[in-house]
């Protein structure tokens, strides 16, 4: 990178840093006598004699920041910098390369990564290989175009790391699908609901609607819920997604139109979908499930786009909204089993050989990979219909608990956005032509931009709405689709946190007691099915959010929008 490149980003962290300060300050609670103290104490600091040693404590800073990431670039030959925030591993330096790596990163984020790669001989967290090396082994996959690209909430996976993007070319006749490359709980994602309702109102009865939520929503492993589909009823749901729920009166027409796809993948087709996935998906339906899914009340905390976040409802400050985020559940789970053997089988035939058998991916015109298509698809609407019925019992405990119609209330659907799935998407590539292809986003999320025809009407002029939650206790955020995702990351980008610590490391390093206390003392209410396991899911165990929004927000693939503190948290 030239010397203006290392000036851009600079000034890019400068950007950076100072919005980090500035979110510190507004994070002090004015309803608490500590919070009105503190944000007094940060106003007459802003207008004190002071602000000469805070940008002293700041340009060190940024110093120190910009030495994290030359002593990041030393580590791992292979690894150079292309851009501010972008990095690359050079083509070739995995067997079979057939384009570069490329993953997006500030300093600190990229430290964490290659820490990863140098820990355990290369290994990563929970027995897979290290995420740097499985951007370069996803390189190698047949049909591949552009470039294996890496999201800043990128940490190691099944096969493909939690936060890739892999986009294959459809017309060529070389293509591949990768079950792995989109994860075992398909269509894993974030609803968002907004209310009328704002802080003052939800603090008297913060405790009871915590308790409403608790009960109404199933939580936990092999959690079900009241909903039992029997054969003809799981088919048509699979088929037709949240227009059969519809039909049956069980979510509101409105919630469709704000949802990726309309709440229904093409293609799907039960016949792919196993008897053993049916099984295990038949009482699952409207159910939480355990591990990072939740069910959240959180308030507006600082709106970054103020045209934006207008219309989605969401522009003054306070504003109570609820995000629900859970996938396919046991169903999605057996999909994705029973078609890595299928794609091991299809390899066989087809003679192909992966660097990674975790890859095990089929070709695009052979049966295994369209039944994989047609059987993912069908997940991918259990999961729309999962996350519908969800809503259906947040909207039940609002009214129960506020004595009012969940329409008074202003229960309306924001959006609803997918971030593990394969879609067939129209790219423009470098050379200015465009081709079918077929985008896996893994712990990645569609980031459409203004005007893109595939938007809702409602949010054509502000871009597609993108849903990242936080970890638990964390800010989550509202963020928009740009014209630079659709260049650099095929209308991609972040889906959450990223996980720091594998789930053994957090529960043999933290405490789950003192996670607890911690989230009573943040003014939290957290219902969890096993307090146990709170140390998995602490804060501590995961990246901090705010960078990963920062780097998106930075490199262009996404735009701040709004953040959201949580109050309410109900976990498995």
């Amino acid at each position: 990178m030239d010397d203006h490149g290392e000036i851009a980003e600079l000034m890019q962290l400068a950007k950076l840093g100072r919005g980090r300060q500035q979110q510190q300050q507004q994070h002090a609670d004015p309803d608490s006598d500590d919070g009105a103290a503190a944000a007094a104490a940060a106003s007459q600091d802003a207008h004190s004699d002071d602000n000469d040693s805070y940008d002293d404590a700041y340009d060190d800073f940024v110093v120190e920041e910009q030495q994290l990431l030359k002593h990041a670039l030393t580590q791992i030959s292979e690894l150079k910098q292309i851009a501010p925030f972008t990095f690359e591993i050079k083509q070739g330096s995995t067997r079979g390369m057939a384009v570069p790596a490329r993953f997006f990163a500030s300093p600190l984020l990229l430290d964490m990564v290659v820490r990863e790669a140098q820990a355990s001989g290369g290994g990563g967290g929970g027995g897979f290989t290290a995420s740097l090396q499985q951007l370069a082994n996803v390189a190698t996959l047949p049909g591949i175009v552009g470039a294996s690209i890496g999201m800043p909430d990128l940490h190691s996976g099944y096969g493909f790391a939690i936060g890739n993007v892999c986009a294959v070319d459809m017309e060529g006749g070389s293509g591949v699908v990768s079950p792995g490359g989109v994860g075992f709980d398909i269509n894993c994602g974030v609803r968002l609901l907004r209310s009328s309702l704002s802080i003052e109102d939800l603090f008297p009865v913060r405790d009871k609607l915590a308790d409403a939520l608790f009960k109404a929503v199933p939580v936990g492993v092999g959690s079900e819920g009241s909903l039992r589909l029997g054969a003809a009823d799981m088919d048509k749901l699979l088929t037709g997604g949240m227009a059969w729920l519809e039909e049956k009166g069980m979510c509101w027409p409105e919630d469709r139109e704000v949802t990726e796809e309309h709440g229904c993948f093409p293609g799907a087709d039960a016949s792919k979908v196993s008897p053993r996935a049916k099984a295990r998906g038949a009482a699952q339906c409207g159910t939480l499930g355990s591990g990072n899914h939740y069910v959240e009340v959180q308030v507006v905390d600082e709106v970054f786009d103020a045209e934006a976040a207008s219309v989605m409802g969401l522009g003054k400050k306070g504003t109570v909204c609820i995000m629900i985020h859970s996938g396919s559940r046991g169903l999605g789970h057996q999909v994705c089993t029973d078609y890595l053997s299928a794609a091991d089988r299809a390899m066989a035939k087809a003679g192909l050989r992966l660097v990674d058998r975790q890859l095990a991916a089929a070709p695009l015109s052979s049966s295994e990979g369209r039944d994989y298509l047609a059987a993912m698809a069908a997940a991918a609407n259990f999961a729309f219909a999962n996350r519908s019925l969800m809503a259906a019992q947040v909207r039940g405990a609002f009214q129960e608990v506020f004595k009012s119609s969940p329409a008074k209330l202003g229960l309306h659907q924001v959006y609803d956005v997918s971030h593990n799935i394969a879609k067939k998407e129209l790219h423009t590539l470098p050379d200015g032509s465009q081709r079918q292809l077929l985008v896996h986003r893994k712990g990645a999320t569609r980031a459409f931009p203004p005007g893109h025809a595939e938007l809702p009407a409602a949010y054509r002029g502000i871009g597609q709405p993108v849903l990242i939650g936080g970890s638990m206790g964390t800010a989550s955020y509202v963020m928009t689709g740009t014209q630079g995702a659709m260049q650099r990351s095929f209308g991609s980008t972040c889906h959450g946190a990223g996980r720091a610590l594998s789930r053994s490391a957090a529960m043999r390093g933290l405490d789950s007691k003192q996670v607890l206390s911690q989230l009573s003392q943040q003014g939290i209410a957290l219902r969890i099915a096993t307090k146990k396991l709170a140390a998995e899911e602490a804060p501590a165990s995961y990246k901090d959010v705010s960078q990963v929004i920062d780097t998106c927000h930075a490199v262009g693939i996404s735009k701040k929008c709004v953040r959201l503190r949580p109050v309410i948290v109900v976990k498995g």
